[in-house]
C-alpha cells in the first residue's frame, strides 16, 4: 500500500478517524496551477464559512508546499505519491513544470495512475465523507467515489459559457462545416446571441474525432462519462456573467444534476489573508514600481500570457515594439529566460520574469487594463478588479473566453488569432499590437470608456455575488445543505 501523509506527518489512516462522515469534504485538484488555485480558494471558503465542516485537500509531494502556503491550517493536506511514468522526469508533478509540451500526454497518463492511492485513501476512512470535489481530468475518482457511496462534484475551471459551447460542439458537430476565417455560426442549444467562428473552436474539440490523438484518447478512455455522471458541478463563475448558460450546460449531465456558481472563488473566502499575501511574494518589486506611477491612475497596461503557452521570440519582439509604440506605460511578465527585448523600453516600461502577485497588480490604482491570454482565472481576476481586457487567446477554451468577455459582456477588445497561435508562422505585427493597446488604454476615446464602464459593472456584480446574501455565497450554502440532505437520505436508506 502506498504511503499517504498529512501536513503533520501522520499516516492517512490515523488522520481518517477525525475527518470522516457528514462533516467531511474531500477536494482533489488536477495538477495544473490554473486548475489547482480555484480549488484552494474553494477549500478556504468552505473552512471559513462552514466551520462545522472538516476539509481535506489531496495533493502530491511536489505540489504540497504550493498548496500549504495558500490555505489556512484548518484545511488538512494529504499527500498521495505521484506515479513514476517514463519519459516523464521524476519530480515533475504539475503541468507548468513540464520541460516541453510534448510530455503533456504522458503527464495525463501518470495522473490516471493515482487511482490506486486514491482508492486506498477512501478505504482508510472509517466512513464515507460528505462529498468529493474533484477535477474532471481525474475521471477515475468518479468510480472510486461511487463504489464508496460518496457524492462526486466535478470541477472544470471553466465558465458555463465555454463548457456548454464545447459540449454542444462535440455533440452536434456544428463546427465541422464551418470555414476557417469564415462568418460566425450559431452554437446549437445555446441562446441566439451565441455565435462563434471556426477559428474560435478549441483545438481539443477539433481533434475530438481523431481517436489517434493522445489527448483525445485520454479524454475518451480515462475521463469518458465520469464527467456527465457527476452528482453536480462546481463552477468558478457568478450569475451576472453566466446565468444565461447554466441551463444549456446542465442539459449535458444526468437528470437532476446541479450546477453551483460559487465564484469568483478567490473572493469567496473574504479578504486576501496574510498567508496568501505572503505566498504571492513580489520578488520583482512590481507593486513598488506601480506605486511610483499612482499619481496617474489607470495609466499602466499589465501584460501576461499565463504559464502554459509557448510564445515565439519573433512574437515577443513584435509585442515589445507595439507596446513601446503605443506610448502607454506597461508592466509585462515574460516567461522566457532567453529572450531579450529588441528595443529600449525606457522608464515607462518594465519587463519582469517569474511569478508575480497578479491579483494585487490588477487591483492597483495605476493599472488601467490587462493584455491577457484569457485563461478563465485571469479573466475573473481582471474583471473582479474592474479592469478591461485586451484578449489575446492562445490555447484551450481561451478563444471562447475572449468571445464571451469582449463581444458579449463588452468588457474588452480582441486580437484575433488562430487556435494554437503565437507560433512563428502566425505572428501578430507591432502595428496591430499598438492599435489594440491604444483601444484599451486611451481613456478619452468612446470605445475605451464603454469597455471600462462594463468592467466596472462586472466588478460590482462580482463583489455583490460573494457578499452576505449574494448569489455565489447562497450557492455555496445550498451546495453544503443539499450534500448533507443527500448524505442523510443515503444513511436512512441503509446504504452506508
Amino acid at each position: 500500500m502506498a504511503t499517504m501523509t498529512t501536513t503533520n506527518g501522520a499516516t492517512a489512516a490515523n488522520h481518517a478517524a477525525d475527518v470522516a462522515g457528514r462533516d467531511h469534504v474531500v477536494i482533489f485538484p488536477f495538477m495544473a496551477k490554473g486548475h489547482t488555485l480555484p480549488l484552494l480558494h474553494f477549500a478556504t471558503a468552505l473552512s471559513a464559512h462552514h466551520k462545522s465542516l472538516r476539509v481535506t485537500l489531496l495533493t502530491t509531494p511536489a505540489n504540497r508546499a504550493f498548496a500549504a502556503s495558500r490555505m489556512p491550517s484548518s484545511v488538512r493536506l494529504v499527500e498521495l505519491p505521484f506515479p513514476s511514468l517514463p519519459p516523464l522526469p521524476a519530480g515533475v508533478e504539475s503541468t507548468d513544470a513540464l520541460p516541453c509540451p510534448s510530455l503533456y500526454p504522458a503527464f495525463l497518463r501518470a495522473t490516471a495512475l493515482l487511482r490506486g492511492p486514491f482508492a486506498e485513501f477512501l478505504a482508510s476512512l472509517p466512513s464515507p465523507p460528505l462529498a468529493l470535489v474533484s477535477d474532471f481530468f481525474l475521471g477515475f475518482t468518479h468510480r472510486a467515489a461511487n463504489d464508496a457511496g460518496v457524492r462526486r462534484v466535478v470541477f472544470h475551471g471553466m465558465s458555463c459559457f465555454s463548457m456548454a459551447t464545447c459540449k454542444a460542439l462535440i455533440v452536434s458537430q456544428a463546427a465541422a462545416s464551418a470555414e476557417p476565417g469564415g462568418a460566425p455560426f450559431h452554437v446549437p442549444g445555446m441562446p441566439e446571441h451565441v455565435a462563434i467562428t471556426a477559428d474560435e473552436v478549441p483545438d481539443a474539440v477539433v481533434k475530438f474525432g481523431d481517436t489517434e490523438d493522445p489527448v483525445t484518447r485520454f479524454l475518451i478512455d480515462d475521463v469518458g462519462f465520469s464527467d456527465v455522471l457527476s452528482w453536480g458541478i462546481l463552477v468558478n463563475s457568478f450569475a451576472a456573467l453566466d446565468e444565461d448558460y447554466v441551463a444549456p450546460f446542465k442539459s449535458f449531465y444526468q437528470p437532476g444534476a446541479r450546477a453551483w456558481l460559487a465564484g469568483p472563488l478567490f473572493l469567496a473566502p473574504g479578504d486576501m489573508s496574510e498567508l496568501e499575501e505572503e505566498a504571492e511574494k513580489d520578488a520583482e518589486g512590481c507593486l513598488a514600481w506601480l506605486d511610483e506611477r499612482v499619481a496617474q491612475p489607470e495609466s499602466v497596461v499589465y501584460v501576461s500570457f499565463g504559464t502554459q503557452a509557448h510564445i515565439s521570440d519573433a512574437q515577443l519582439d513584435e509585442i515589445a515594439h507595439g507596446l513601446v509604440q503605443s506610448g502607454h506605460r506597461f508592466l509585462w511578465v515574460v516567461r522566457s529566460d532567453t529572450w531579450s527585448p529588441p528595443v529600449n523600453v525606457g522608464p515607462n516600461g518594465r519587463i519582469v520574469r517569474g511569478w508575480v502577485p497578479q491579483r494585487r497588480i490588477l487591483a492597483h490604482k495605476a493599472v488601467g487594463g490587462f493584455v491577457s491570454h484569457c485563461g478563465w482565472n485571469s479573466v475573473m481576476e481582471s474583471l473582479a478588479a474592474g479592469k478591461p481586457i485586451l484578449a489575446w487567446p492562445m490555447i484551450a477554451e481561451q478563444h471562447l473566453n475572449a468571445r464571451h468577455v469582449a463581444d458579449i459582456v463588452g468588457a474588452g477588445v480582441r486580437i484575433h488569432t488562430k487556435p494554437g497561435g503565437m507560433a512563428a508562422i502566425d505572428v501578430v505585427g507591432r502595428a496591430e499590437v499598438e492599435e489594440k493597446v491604444r483601444m484599451l488604454m486611451d481613456a478619452d476615446s468612446e470605445g475605451a470608456k464603454k469597455i471600462r464602464a462594463r468592467a466596472t459593472w462586472v466588478q460590482q456584480a462580482a463583489k455583490s455575488a460573494v457578499s452576505e446574501g449574494g448569489g455565489s455565497r447562497v450557492a455555496l450554502q445550498k451546495l453544503v445543505d443539499e450534500l448533507q440532505r443527500a448524505y442523510g437520505d443515503i444513511v436512512d436508506e441503509g446504504k452506508m
